[in-house]
C-alpha cells in the first residue's frame, strides 16, 4: 500500500464580534486610516475583548464548529495541534485546554510556536503523523489573540494585529492530493529584530519589565520587511524550480497576510498575475499562524479539487517556508 498524503477535509474558524477600525486607532495614537492602508492595506482587524478570555476561547469555538462542519466525533481526532505565540499561559499547552473544552478526549497533542509560519509548520508536523499509516484524524487550529501582546501607545505596531482562530481536518488522501510538500527553514537572528523581550526565563515578570513595557511585541520593521521579501518569495519560487510548475500550472498563492507589499512581492518573483494571489489582509490584519488558513476558509468555495495551490509565510525566529499543496475536495 503507497504511503498516503496528508489532506485537508474540512475547514472552520472563529473571529471576535469587535472590529477595530483605522478610525478607532487613529484616536489612540498618532496615525491615519490612510497612513495605515498605504504602508500595509489593512483597513480593520477583530479584537477579543471579553475579560480573561484567552486564545483558548477561539480556538475551541473554532474547532467545535469544524467537528460540526464535518460531522466528525471529538473521540475520533488522534491529535491535536496548536499553532499560537499566544497561548493561554506557558503551561499547560494551549491544545490541552481546547482539548478539554472541546471533549476530544482519545487525542494527544501540543502547541507549535513558530510564529507566522506556525501554519505551515504544524500541517507539516500533522504530516508526518498521517504518513506513518497510524494516525486517521488530526485537527491543526492556529489560534492568536495578538491585542493581548500588542501595544497600542505603539504607533509602528498597534495598526498590524488582530484576533482570529481557524482549525483545520487533515485526514488520509491516496488520489495525491493534499501535501505534496515543504520547504521550511529557520534563522535566529530574527530574534534581534521581531520578538517578545519579557516573559520567558530570560526575562521573568518583575515590575521593572512591565513598567519598560517590554511584554509586547517589539520589531524593527525595516529589517523585518527585508527578509521577509527576499526569504518568502524566493522560497515560494524554489518550491516551483523543484516541481518544474509553472505561474499557469499554479491555481492560487496563499501568502502569510503581514503586508501587502510583501505579499505583491511574493507574487510577482512567481510570475503570477494579481488574480492568483489570495487576500484578505483588509479585513483582519496581521493574524499571524491564522493568516494562511484564514485566507483557505474564506475563499474555500473558489477551490476546485486538484487545484494546485502554494503557501508561503514568513515570522519571528526568523521562520519561513513554502509548501507545494493541490486540494483535496
Amino acid at each position: 500500500m503507497t504511503t498516503p498524503t496528508a489532506a485537508i477535509t474540512g475547514i472552520a474558524g472563529y473571529l471576535p464580534d469587535y472590529i477595530l477600525t483605522n478610525e478607532e486607532l487613529s484616536q489612540m495614537v498618532e496615525t491615519s486610516d490612510e497612513w495605515i492602508t498605504s504602508r500595509t492595506g489593512i483597513k480593520e482587524r477583530h479584537i477579543l475583548k471579553e475579560p480573561h478570555a484567552g486564545t483558548s476561547v477561539m480556538g475551541a469555538k473554532a474547532v467545535e464548529a469544524l467537528l460540526k462542519k464535518t460531522n466528525t466525533k471529538p473521540e475520533e481526532i488522534d491529535v491535536l495541534l496548536c499553532c499560537s505565540v499566544t497561548p493561554d499561559m506557558l503551561f499547560p499547552a494551549t491544545a490541552n485546554i481546547i482539548c478539554d473544552k472541546v471533549g476530544v478526549l482519545n487525542a494527544w497533542g501540543y502547541d507549535i510556536n513558530a510564529g507566522c509560519s506556525g501554519f505551515l509548520f504544524s500541517l507539516t508536523t500533522a504530516a508526518r503523523f498521517i504518513e506513518t499509516g497510524k494516525y486517521k484524524k488530526i485537527i491543526v487550529v492556529a489560534a492568536e489573540k495578538m491585542s493581548s501582546i500588542t501595544d497600542y501607545t505603539d504607533r509602528t505596531t498597534c495598526p498590524l494585529f488582530g484576533d482570529a482562530a481557524v482549525a483545520v481536518l487533515v485526514e488520509p488522501n491516496h488520489e495525491g492530493l493534499g501535501l505534496i510538500d515543504e520547504i521550511l527553514h529557520v534563522d535566529g537572528v530574527g530574534r534581534k529584530y521581531l520578538y517578545q523581550k519579557a516573559g520567558g526565563s530570560k526575562y521573568p515578570p518583575t515590575e521593572e519589565t512591565v513598567r519598560n513595557r517590554e511584554h509586547f511585541i517589539h520589531q524593527d520593521g525595516q529589517a523585518v520587511f527585508k527578509f521577509a521579501v527576499s526569504r518568502m518569495a524566493d522560497t515560494a519560487a524554489e518550491m516551483m524550480e523543484k516541481h518544474n510548475l509553472t505561474a499557469g500550472e499554479i491555481a492560487y498563492l496563499i501568502p502569510h497576510q503581514a503586508n501587502l507589499r510583501i505579499i505583491d512581492a511574493t507574487g510577482k518573483r512567481m510570475g503570477l498575475s494579481s488574480d492568483k494571489v489570495l487576500i484578505n489582509i483588509a479585513h483582519y490584519g496581521n493574524t499571524s499562524a491564522v493568516s494562511i488558513p484564514l485566507v483557505l476558509m474564506d475563499y474555500e468555495k473558489q477551490f476546485k479539487k486538484g487545484d494546485t495551490l502554494i503557501f508561503a509565510a514568513f515570522g519571528a525566529g526568523f521562520t519561513w517556508g513554502a509548501q507545494y499543496y493541490k486540494w483535496a475536495y
